[in-house]
């Protein structure tokens, strides 16, 4: 599809939004930004300012409640250009109703493996979930994925019209600062870090189940462990992980100091559709310890910006002896510029359908 020429107004609908902290929140975001630096005009419709529950073991992503009626008015209200339904929450299946009702077309993304979270922590099995979501994106004329192995993978749970939509980091915000990482260290209170000190390994991101923490944790491994942010597993683990230090959560702008201060970031999650806080390490010059599954294989390049290994361990050690300079490099192959382009030659812009697509079952319409 080529690019549109002429300056859009373009809808994006998610049940997640800021002040939550995730890669969903930070790709809109970025997308957000790319799109407006084009002259196009974009209207987030979130959770903000909704009546709300919490979705189980996720406590920073709202359930919106009574979603149709405020989707609607702001989707006729806004008339976009083009509507894209980043979540499967109960905005995106309002949206999705929406726009069948209306034959208009849409683009979805597929942010987040359910189907693997709900199977870990419920036994929910993997097939009833795929099914359920193969129904939300079927309509859709485009299906973003973050990477060519997410790509395939949901190819073959029998997902169509799937298209890529890389991901990409802040390399202004997220860089290296080799000269000041003493003062870094500072800002983090912590004055034993910098060079010449025991290695600090590091973990970015959500403490939950589904990041598979323990597998990082329970590594014996020189220096320090740190774990950087905030989730439900994180009391728990604190006391199982006495010897680690549970900083919490810090915002988005903090974390290059925190980034800075790690000789090797350790990101254990065998989950992730991508794990965009690997690009951040990156780019700060901070090499990867990973499994070689989905995810780090999309972003790592092993040896060269980090170390890829079903032997955590192994892979941590290794990973100590890349040049971080090295490291960095290969982070600047991931701009958004790029990511939005990308976007913007997947998603259609809306027009009538053809043929109306099958419509929410009544049975679902009642919960929204």
């Amino acid at each position: 599809m080529a690019l549109p020429q002429h300056k859009m107004r373009i809808a994006l609908v998610t049940d997640t939004w800021a002040p939550a902290v995730n890669g969903v929140v930070m790709t809109l975001q970025a997308t957000c930004k790319g799109l407006q630096q084009r002259g196009h005009e974009v209207e987030v419709i979130g959770p903000q300012g909704m009546k709300s529950i919490c979705w189980p073991g996720f406590s920073d992503v709202p359930l919106a409640l009574h979603a149709s009626a405020r989707v609607e008015q702001s989707l006729q209200t806004f008339a976009p250009d083009l509507i894209h339904i980043a979540t499967e929450g109960p905005l995106g299946l309002a949206a999705r109703r929406y726009c069948l009702q209306n034959r208009l077309q849409f683009s979805t993304a597929y942010h987040t493996r359910f189907p693997e979270y709900l199977w870990q922590r419920a036994r929910v099995p993997l097939a009833l979930t795929y099914r359920w979501l193969r129904w939300f994106h079927g309509p859709a004329q485009a299906v973003l994925v973050s990477s060519e192995r997410m790509r395939q993978v949901l190819q073959a749970r029998g997902f169509a019209n799937l298209c890529l939509w890389g991901r990409g980091v802040d390399t202004a915000l997220f860089s290296p600062d080799e000269v000041g990482r003493r003062a870094c260290c500072h800002i983090v209170q912590d004055s034993g870090c910098g060079k010449g000190h025991d290695p600090v390994f590091m973990y970015v991101g959500r403490v939950a189940a589904e990041k598979n923490l323990p597998a990082f944790l329970s590594l014996d491994l020189p220096g320090r462990k740190w774990v950087v942010g905030d989730g439900p597993a994180r009391a728990q683990l604190e006391q199982r992980f006495p010897q680690v230090r549970f900083v919490g959560m810090r915002a988005h702008h903090e974390l290059p100091a925190w980034l800075n201060c790690a000789d090797v970031f350790v990101f254990p999650s065998q989950t992730d559709t991508l794990g965009l806080v690997m690009l951040e390490a990156m780019a700060c010059g901070v090499p990867v310890a990973a499994f070689p599954v989905a995810g780090p294989l999309d972003v790592v390049q092993q040896g060269v910006s980090g170390m890829l290994d079903m032997d955590l361990r192994q892979a941590a050690l290794s990973a100590l002896d890349l040049p971080r300079a090295q490291v960095r490099a290969h982070a600047l192959q991931f701009g958004w510029e790029a990511t939005v382009t990308q976007f913007l030659q997947h998603c259609p812009p809306r027009q009538s359908q053809s043929a109306r697509a099958p419509a929410i079952p009544v049975a679902l319409q009642s919960r929204i």
